[in-house]
C-alpha cells in the first residue's frame, strides 16, 4: 500500500468517529426535546380535561374559602368540554345544589355579564357556590334564600368572622339538601337580592357567594350557562395569606416572611365543601 493511501485511510478513520458522535449527540438532543414536548402536551391534557388549578383572589367565599387559597377543579365530573364549542361529553353527575364551582364570566371594567351573552367581551373566572339549579324558582326575602318557595335552613352559630377589612361578621349555619355548611352575615348590610322570584332558564345555574353580603353573583349579573363551568373545586393544594403578584416573590424577604408566617399548613390537602 502507498503511502499516500495508508495516510487517506487514517484521515478517513479519524473523520468518522466524529461524524458518528456528531449524529449522537443530536440524537440525544431531539430525543430530549421530544420527551419534553410529550411532557407539556400531557400536562396541557390534564390541565384542559382533567383538573385545573384556581387561585382565591377575593373574599366572596369566606369563611369557606380564603384569599390565597389555591386549590384543584374537577373538569370531567360535569362532562368533559370539547375545545372551541358549547358541547361537554357525559358527565359523572350533573352539577348538584351546594357545589362549589369556577365558571367563565365576561368582564367590562367593573361590569359582569353571562359569558353566553357577551362572546366579544374579556373572560374572567369566578368561583361561587351552585344554589339553584334549571328550573328552580329563587326568592330573596327578610334577609333569607327561598328555592321553591321553601327556606334554606339557616342558624346563627355563636361565632364571628372578622374579613380582610377589618370587619367582623356573623357566622351562619346552613343545610342544603344533604350538605351543611358556614355562611357570613354583616349585620351592618341588608342582604341584598332581587324583589322579584327568578326562574332559573334552562340548562343555566344560580350561583351565590357565601359571604353574602360582599359577593357579586347571580343576584346582579343573571345565571350561568353549563358551557361556561369549569367544574366544582375538590382540594385545596396550597395556602398562604398572599394576594400579590408572582414577581414580588422574588424579593427574599418576602417569601421569607410568607413560609414562615403566612402559611396556612392546616389547610394544605383539605377537601373543599
Amino acid at each position: 500500500m502507498s503511502g499516500s493511501a495508508a495516510g487517506k485511510n487514517k484521515l478517513e478513520a479519524r473523520e468518522h468517529p466524529t461524524d458518528a458522535s456528531a449524529s449522537g449527540a443530536a440524537s440525544g438532543i431531539w430525543e430530549q426535546i421530544s420527551t419534553l414536548l410529550i411532557a407539556i402536551l400531557i400536562a396541557l391534557c390534564i390541565r384542559a380535561f382533567v383538573v385545573e388549578p384556581y387561585r382565591i383572589p377575593s373574599g366572596s367565599m369566606f369563611p369557606t374559602l380564603l384569599v390565597g387559597d389555591h386549590l384543584f377543579v374537577n373538569k370531567f365530573i360535569y362532562g368533559i368540554k370539547l375545545p372551541f364549542t358549547a358541547l361537554r361529553l357525559p358527565g359523572l353527575r350533573e352539577p348538584e345544589r351546594g357545589d362549589i364551582a369556577v365558571f367563565t364570566v365576561a368582564q367590562k371594567g367593573s361590569q359582569t355579564y353571562p359569558a353566553d351573552q357577551r362572546p366579544e367581551l374579556p373572560r374572567e373566572e369566578f368561583v361561587k357556590r351552585i344554589i339553584g339549579l334549571p328550573g328552580d324558582r329563587i326568592a330573596f326575602r327578610s334577609g333569607r334564600v327561598f328555592v321553591n318557595g321553601e327556606p334554606i335552613e339557616t342558624r346563627p352559630l355563636d361565632q364571628t368572622f372578622q374579613d380582610d377589612t377589618g370587619n367582623t361578621l356573623a357566622v351562619n349555619q346552613v343545610t342544603l339538601g344533604d350538605r351543611s355548611f358556614q355562611i357570613l352575615d354583616d349585620p351592618n348590610v341588608n342582604f341584598p337580592g332581587p324583589s322579584d322570584t327568578i326562574t332559573v332558564e334552562p340548562g343555566r345555574y344560580f350561583m351565590l357567594g357565601d359571604n353574602r353580603d360582599h359577593s357579586k353573583d347571580s343576584r346582579f349579573w343573571g345565571t350561568v350557562r353549563l358551557a361556561e363551568i369549569k367544574g366544582p373545586a375538590f382540594v385545596l393544594y396550597w395556602s398562604w395569606d398572599f394576594n400579590g403578584s408572582w414577581a414580588e416573590l422574588l424579593n427574599p424577604i418576602t417569601l421569607f416572611e410568607l413560609l414562615t408566617q403566612k402559611m396556612r399548613w392546616d389547610r394544605i390537602g383539605d377537601g373543599v365543601d
